[in-house]
């Protein structure tokens, strides 16, 4: 048997490589079913799932047997360790055959090192689809108690997300990346809510993209309902499962615009999606009024659309400033908080390391501790000490030195990696 050592490898899925309305389809429906099977996997021994609406991330830890088998950090064996994830994670979703064919472009695979700068950057908020967004710690600390309390995540997990969590924690506070963030769909919703108010009105959104994210999530936020739609209604179905929304047809939306008092556009195309010759039957007769909020960029609301009876119009340019503020602001800081992460990255690197020799030195530990007593007896025998405190001292004494002598190899990894 070779020495035992670890990987520690981190698999996911983020909107940052597919649509947010596709986060569903490689979400998994039992986060508990999940971790239980990453686990299944040859040599894993932990595994903690991060699953929100905008990424799916798998963390496991991967036991090593250096000499015994082409292991996770040869070439053959990177490629098996991916491949297993990748049929693992087909096995517990229900992808189309088009994701299956570009699962490969999809999935990113991080291990060790690259694992702990990109988790980092996660928990400070860099990766968020809102810089700063503080909501992702408090997420990431539910996976955590979720995975302890299915028994999936062990000794190494918890070491790596308390270290990495106390360290973004500080990070966020000394650059203030997450002071007073906002994102547009914040500002969409306060500015409708100050107009004509939000509460018991029937709302609609239509998009299913970044902005129409942010909308959903500061309605959520107000308790409001919501329909949803989009020209593909699968779109629609599947961003409503993780953002909340009732999915519409968007010919459904057509006929019946009257029925809305408040709608959102956040949308990505390139032409006019709301026009007045389509809603000119329906909405020529309305007797309330209707106020729609286009924040789509390019603008996907003719203007023309103003005209009917009670209706109010109004773009993003009229409701942004603020917000292209507060990302500037935050923007400004990133460049810091990179600078401070690329300072902890090692630190945590050498925290990890001391995990691989910590069981190493538990069982010399239990064997020296073992010795000591032996030892002590015997020179007490010799010495025909009946002193209780005198033992007491020299029992401490042994104590000390044994302590001492075991803890020189849990210190080493450290003060190599600060050299």
């Amino acid at each position: 048997m070779g020495e035992s050592n670890f990987d520690i490898i981190n698999a996911r899925v983020t909107f940052k490589n597919i649509p947010i309305h596709k986060i569903e389809e490689f979400s998994f429906k039992d986060l508990t079913t999940a971790c239980e099977t990453f686990k299944t996997i040859s040599d894993v021994s932990e595994c903690l799932i991060i699953q929100n609406a905008f990424r799916v991330e798998v963390f496991m830890v991967v036991n090593l047997e250096k000499g015994d088998i082409p292991d996770a950090r040869r070439s053959e064996g990177k490629n098996l360790t991916i491949n297993r994830i990748k049929k693992t994670w087909e096995s517990l979703t229900e992808l189309d055959a088009y994701d299956l064919d570009h699962f490969d472009q999809i999935l990113e695979v991080y291990r060790n090192t690259d694992v702990y700068l990109r988790l980092l950057r996660l928990e400070t908020g860099l990766d968020s689809i809102v810089v700063g967004r503080e909501e992702i710690l408090d997420e990431i600390k539910e996976s955590i108690s979720y995975a302890k309390q299915a028994k999936t995540a062990g000794q190494v997990l918890d070491k790596l997300f308390d270290s990495s969590i106390r360290i973004a924690a500080r990070i966020r506070d000394s650059t203030g990346i997450s002071k007073g963030t906002i994102s547009l769909g914040d500002i969409a919703v306060k500015t409708v809510e100050e107009k004509i108010g939000i509460s018991g009105k029937h709302v609609l959104l239509i998009g299913t993209g970044e902005t129409a994210a942010m909308v959903a999530m500061s309605l959520n936020k107000k308790g409001c309902a919501f329909d949803v739609t989009s020209l593909i209604i699968e779109r629609a179905t599947s961003f409503s499962k993780i953002l909340g929304g009732k999915p519409v047809q968007f010919e459904d939306v057509l006929s019946g615009f009257d029925k809305f008092d408040i709608v959102f556009v956040a949308t990505t195309a390139d032409y006019f999606l709301i026009n007045y010759d389509k809603l000119k039957l329906v909405m020529q007769n309305k007797k309330k009024g209707t106020l729609i909020l286009d924040i789509s960029d390019p603008r996907a609301v003719d203007e023309k659309v103003s005209k009917f009876p009670g209706m109010k119009l109004m773009f993003r340019d009229q409701v942004s400033e603020m917000y292209e503020e507060d990302a500037q602001a935050r923007k400004g800081k990133v460049p810091a908080v990179e600078e401070m992460i690329s300072k902890e990255v090692p630190i945590i690197e050498a925290t990890m390391k001391r995990l691989h020799a910590e069981p190493l030195v538990k069982d010399v530990a239990v064997t020296v501790d073992s010795l000591r007593k032996k030892e002590l007896e015997k020179a007490l025998q010799m010495l025909g000490e009946t002193d209780e405190k005198k033992i007491k001292i020299i029992e401490e004494l042994t104590k000390a030195v044994v302590e001492k002598i075991v803890s020189i190899p849990v210190n080493n990894p450290k003060k190599a990696s600060e050299q």
